[in-house]
């Protein structure tokens, strides 16, 4: 009676596990790769010298330089595919992705109206966390009676949505007012930090923070998230609290994708076709698809950004573009792949 269960856990751990390596060999790929490269024979005398505490050799200090840009953008990448995940769950919609209730777009408004002002780059992250946090306050006082969840909890998603696309498209509205009286010296980080930039990342805890705790929770609702995507109209019934696990997924879902647009700017699709792409590998099980969309995130979103500086190097390119160029063909093979 126990063989199932147990094989499923092992499964579980082996694709963890694999995944787990393949987002270690991204970071260890990004510290390596730049206009001066690291070889192989130089690792292990470099992670040596890191371990402790040390910058000996030139190898060691290009990779502790290249390490904080890529872990900003891993726990970036990660956020971004766990709030997918969240976000799918919650609209019930294959569609939905981190920036579909405008909250990125709430972020926008901060983070360009403070680069408009010519402010400090504290100032900038500031005003975007304000922003997105903001429009979600907002999003959740227009909709809090379809997050209550209950009998009609599709015409609750739809309500939601249809919120979100409205704030989404009124903050929109105040982005182009402001890139239109712009200065032409400004219009360039404006646009950069709009389809999302790494360049002038820094790593701070907090990201990694917010990622951590919003994992715990999905793991520890996953159980509940499998049986309102399973069965939504008689969750209530299955012991399922529909309101509660509303209100937590927006909640998260939200403040995840804060944390991330704040560090990284408004980098699009990683939420969108990540939790796709292992949900077609792994299974729809939310036990194994939040951890697996975290660290297929992260990897995914690491190796676009080591690309996007050193695919035209010296000049950086915004990683958003990248993560878009990949991302339409790939999303359009697996909807390709699920029709047929």
């Amino acid at each position: 009676m126990h063989a199932a269960p147990q094989a499923h856990r092992q499964r579980a751990l082996l694709i963890v596990g694999a995944l787990l390596l393949a987002a270690l060999a991204s970071l260890l790929v990004a510290g390596m790769t730049g206009s001066v490269a690291v070889h192989v024979a130089e690792l292990p005398d470099a992670l040596d010298q890191l371990l402790h505490g040390r910058q000996e050799s030139l190898a060691a200090s290009l990779l502790a330089l290249r390490a904080g840009r890529a872990l900003v953008a891993f726990v970036s990448g990660g956020a971004l595919a766990l709030a997918g995940v969240m976000m799918q769950a919650l609209l019930r919609n294959p569609l939905a992705d981190p920036y579909v209730l405008g909250i990125s777009a709430g972020a926008s408004v901060g983070a360009l109206l403070a680069l408009l002002l010519m402010c400090a780059a504290v100032t900038v992250d500031a005003s975007a966390l304000i922003g997105a946090v903001t429009v979600s306050m907002l999003l959740y006082l227009l909709a809090r009676r379809d997050l209550r969840g209950g009998g009609a909890a599709e015409g609750g998603a739809s309500q939601l949505l249809l919120t979100g696309v409205i704030l989404s498209s009124a903050c929109m509205a105040l982005v182009t007012l402001m890139l239109s009286i712009a200065p032409d010296g400004q219009l360039r980080s404006m646009v950069f930090w709009m389809i999302g930039d790494l360049a002038g990342a820094s790593p701070r805890l907090l990201p990694w923070v917010v990622l951590a705790g919003s994992l715990a929770y999905a793991l520890h609702n996953a159980r509940a998230m499998n049986v309102s995507a399973l069965h939504a109209e008689a969750a209530a019934t299955l012991g399922i609290r529909v309101g509660a696990l509303r209100k937590g997924l927006f909640l998260v879902s939200g403040l995840l994708t804060a944390s991330s647009v704040t560090s990284a700017g408004a980098i699009g699709f990683v939420g969108l076709i990540v939790p796709h792409a292992c949900r077609f590998a792994f299974g729809p099980d939310h036990r194994v698809l939040a951890p697996s969309a975290v660290l297929a995130g992260g990897g995914f979103l690491v190796l676009c950004d080591t690309l996007a500086r050193t695919v035209v190097a010296p000049v950086q390119l915004p990683v958003g573009a990248i993560t878009a160029l990949i991302g339409a063909p790939v999303f359009l093979y697996q909807l390709h792949r699920l029709r047929a």
